[in-house]
């Protein structure tokens, strides 16, 4: 079964946030997920993972689908 990959701009629309507070998220929160790979463009992270633990912490979040 593929990922559902999403990017720092993805999250952010997720839960509501800029681009940049969810990278300072994922340097500073030790219990953010980590990214599922790192490219050149950027990080990516298992979707699942970051509902989940958006869900865990008592973030509101809204799914791409």
């Amino acid at each position: 079964m593929p990922r559902d990959v999403v990017g720092a701009v993805e999250i952010a629309r997720m839960l509501g946030k800029s681009r940049q507070r969810i990278n300072q998220l994922a340097k500073d929160d030790p219990t953010f997920p980590k990214p599922w790979r790192t490219l050149a463009q950027g990080r990516l992270w298992d979707k699942r993972e970051i509902i989940r633990w958006a869900k865990r912490t008592g973030r509101d979040v809204t799914s791409l689908d």
